[in-house]
């Protein structure tokens, strides 16, 4: 079995005219298969978001036994990305990402059928595991195919993916529910996952070297550095733990911590504040938040567009410019008037800064600054952080909440107050630490 999923050697290097036709047929397909099969990916963690209601409302599972469910996914999906990550990079990510997506598949369609308490903690933590296969799949791929100065436009690209579920998770899943009840909320993620893991299995590629063909830096002329004369080879392994040498690679892991934590507040929060603090309905709360996810799409393109094209591939320029407009969205959301208008331009500031900084310090910059043959233990030892910065917002958030929550005529009267600082001081904080590796060098 891991030899089925192990990388192929490194083979001859082919000297025949057809290396540039095939980077550019495999190239255009790993980039769409990793881009709409993770989207579809991404319905599959998203789907207990909403099913909540009904599982509440029939008596099936209490809002703590969701809490501590939702929770598992989150950290076995942080302890996943982390290995995983180390993993990507010995092994060949068409199998390993098809593999994760169709396993994650199955553990949906289990949740459709389970309503045991400990079956469905246990299905659900299985499924973070599956899901962490994703990720480091889809950036070793990146790093393999896509070249130093043009790597940043199609990171995002990818990157949209994660607002493309989150839309499809809105809009579809959403209506699967409505019309099927909780169990499709499970069973359709579950379907279209495994043809879209089948489908992508087909589409993608293992390394260039193992197939024959170049490095792409090398088939692009595109160096950081030019590579050394008779430096000796260092292996896989070691050169993953080279990376934990590197202090830009702490400071980004924490930054992405902390950026995470903004992110998944709002995603996990921000209807319940809408309703409460701005009087939205549900349906109004839900549109608000679709608008952000739409302006997510536009942030991670532009991000990965701006990052090459105005700041010569770095990304702590960009990483500024995006954490001030995410600042200046959650500032109009918390403090502006309670205008419709207001809201809205709050919310599409927030979309296009945070999902440009997800880009960046949740993997892309990573990359820049790690070897690139070791891009899927950069990504784990940042998602870990990562994960764990959301899987900790979420017992903070609660308890700020709650505690700042009374009784008033027989209903919940909440003070957003103290969380919201939370929630501001942790961006504040990521956009500080990711700006503090201005000059952090750049590598291979």
């Amino acid at each position: 079995m891991l030899r089925y999923f192990a990388t192929g050697p490194d083979l001859p290097v082919r000297t025949d005219d057809g290396v540039d036709g095939a980077f550019r047929r495999y190239r255009l397909r790993i980039i769409m298969a990793i881009t709409l099969a993770y989207a579809v990916s991404y319905t599959c963690r998203l789907a207990i978001n909403i099913v909540k209601k009904p599982l509440i409302d029939q008596g099936i599972f209490t809002p703590l036994e969701l809490g501590m469910i939702g929770s598992a996914l989150f950290y076995t999906y942080a302890a996943g990305k982390l290995i995983n990550g180390f993993v990507a990079d010995h092994s060949n990510v068409k199998r390993l990402f098809a593999a994760g997506m169709i396993l994650s598949a199955l553990c949906n369609i289990a949740m459709g059928f389970s309503t045991l308490f400990w079956a469905t903690l246990l299905i659900w933590g299985l499924n973070g595991w599956f899901q962490s296969y994703g990720a480091p799949a889809c950036v070793v791929a990146l790093a393999s195919w896509f070249s130093n100065r043009e790597r940043g436009r199609y990171y995002g690209i990818w990157s949209t993916a994660h607002s493309i579920g989150e839309g499809l998770t809105f809009a579809v899943v959403s209506a699967l529910v409505a019309f099927g009840g909780w169990r499709w909320g499970f069973w359709g993620p579950g379907v279209a996952a495994i043809l879209a893991g089948i489908a992508a299995f087909y589409a993608m590629a293992d390394r260039p070297r193992a197939m024959g063909l170049p490095t792409v830096a090398d088939w692009r002329n595109d160096h950081y550095a030019p590579p050394a004369e008779g430096a000796p080879e260092r292996g896989v392994f070691a050169t993953q733990l080279s990376i934990l040498k590197i202090p830009a690679v702490w400071i980004l892991a924490l930054a992405s911590a902390a950026n995470y934590v903004t992110r998944y507040a709002i995603n996990s929060w921000g209807i319940l504040y809408l309703q409460e603090a701005r009087g939205y309905s549900l349906a109004e709360a839900g549109a608000v938040l679709t608008a952000s996810t739409l302006a997510g799409v536009a942030g991670a393109v532009a991000f990965g567009f701006v990052s090459d094209k105005f700041f010569g591939a770095r990304r702590p320029p960009a990483n500024l410019l995006f954490g001030v407009v995410e600042l200046v969205g959650l500032l109009l959301l918390f403090f502006g008037p309670n205008n419709p208008a207001v809201v809205l331009v709050a919310v599409v500031l927030f979309g296009l800064g945070m999902t440009g900084l997800v880009t960046s310090l949740g993997g892309l910059f990573a990359i820049d600054i790690c070897p690139k043959r070791v891009a899927g233990a950069a990504l784990g030892l940042v998602g870990v952080f990562s994960y764990l910065g959301a899987a900790i917002q979420e017992q903070v958030s609660g308890a700020l909440i709650d505690a700042n929550m009374h009784m008033a005529n027989g209903a919940n009267v909440y003070d957003f107050g103290p969380v919201i600082w939370f929630w501001i001081g942790s961006s504040v904080l990521a956009t500080i630490l990711a700006t503090t590796l201005w000059n952090t060098k750049l590598r291979d």
